[in-house]
């Protein structure tokens, strides 16, 4: 008895020896390719759970709670989320429970971010149990699917941009002002109310993060002194001086919570690359007719004016907003720089905040969409 369980072991060793080697030769000729990883199916991650990297594509159906225990509301933190291969998988036999790693949590936690469920996700991690069930762990990149080909990734209103579909160019800029340009203004009044509902920070609910910089205060301390928070007008309110009546001036998809000294050294300013570095916003820069906010904020700043070149068209009362390649664009209702702001758009996809952000203005506030946070590859199409 002793002897064949001796040859057992030896036999396992030598298999699991060689499945190591197998491994890491397929990696080495991965990481040699420069290859990116292909995402796999969460049908497939379910079926290789052996502590293997992959990338996991799959829709957000819910929260674990347990082996057989999904909820898909009243997200009790934000530690953890099951992918299925369709939106609407009910059954936790096909899913796959993701573990969020602590620097994951505030943008992807579902207690955090609700307005993810529906959306489509890549996950990298080890394919591995948790919760006593198929799972994915010790996630190293958590992304949003849809940026450069196939839309933001989840729960667009059915129907919504039938009017754009299998267009593009200048068909697609008309279909696409036509579906956006019907929209619910709110005062500018009323603007200081609903950002602190879309730019709330997930980690503080008594906060918002201040655009540009990516500080978070409080709520409370928004008006004109030189430590508050006010009203940020991404399209400068002086490129086409559309002041602050209800329309372009109000339009929240635009309008963000900026530090006030911030939101003064901005001024009017077109968007470009460069300058001296800005007081109060950590790797921000300007100089005499540009300005360039932080990383984390360049593809945030590119939407927002691809949606008001788009909403606002000159018929309706209100000037015609264009993008152009100047930097100095003055009182004249157009924006630059255009060939950055695209670069800026490809550099900085659509993050869970912009997602959420988009549906709290469609569903409680104004009724429409940034139709370049829905679908990013419009933006190439038309410009």
């Amino acid at each position: 008895m002793q002897k064949v369980t001796a040859r057992s072991t030896a036999l396992a060793l030598v298999c699991f020896a060689l499945t190591l080697v197998l491994v890491t030769a397929a990696q080495v000729r991965l990481a040699a390719s420069g290859q990116a990883a292909t995402p796999i199916t969460v049908a497939s991650a379910i079926a290789t759970q052996n502590g293997s990297s992959a990338t996991v594509r799959g829709y957000v159906v819910g929260q674990p709670t347990a082996t057989s225990t999904v909820v898909t509301s009243g997200f009790p933190n934000d530690y953890a989320l099951a992918l299925a291969d369709a939106p609407g998988e009910s059954s936790t036999s096909r899913m796959v429970y993701v573990q969020i790693p602590a620097a994951f949590r505030s943008s992807f936690g579902l207690a955090s971010n609700p307005a993810l469920m529906g959306r489509q996700l890549d996950v990298t991690g080890a394919l591995t149990s948790y919760f006593a069930h198929p799972g994915l762990k010790d996630g190293t990149t958590f992304a949003v699917v849809g940026n450069g080909g196939g839309g933001g990734g989840g729960a667009i209103p059915t129907g919504y941009y039938d009017a754009a579909a299998g267009r593009t160019g200048t068909a697609l800029r008309s279909a696409l002002h036509g579906i956006i340009d019907d929209h619910t203004g709110v005062s500018y009044a009323t603007v200081w109310t609903a950002l602190q509902e879309t730019d709330e920070d997930p980690s503080n609910p008594d906060n918002v993060i201040e655009f540009y910089s990516g500080e978070s205060i409080s709520k409370t301390l928004n008006g004109g002194d030189p430590d508050d928070w006010n009203r940020e007008h991404t399209w400068a309110q002086s490129h086409g001086d559309f002041g602050t009546a209800t329309g372009p001036g109000t339009d929240l998809h635009h309008l963000r919570p900026t530090d006030v000294t911030v939101n003064s050294t901005r001024g009017n300013k077109d968007f470009d690359n460069g300058g001296s570095a800005v007081s109060e916003c950590p790797d921000c820069f300007t100089d005499s007719n540009s300005f360039e906010p932080a990383d984390q904020f360049k593809g945030d700043v590119a939407r927002a004016l691809f949606y008001m070149a788009i909403r606002y068209e000159g018929d309706d009362g209100w000037p015609n907003l264009e993008l152009n390649e100047s930097t100095s664009n003055g009182s004249v209702p157009l924006h630059g720089k255009i060939s950055v702001l695209l670069a800026w758009h490809a550099a900085d996809p659509v993050s869970a905040a912009e997602i959420r952000r988009n549906d709290i203005i469609y569903d409680d506030w104004q009724h429409n969409r940034n139709p370049f946070i829905d679908h990013p590859e419009w933006a190439e199409s038309i410009w």
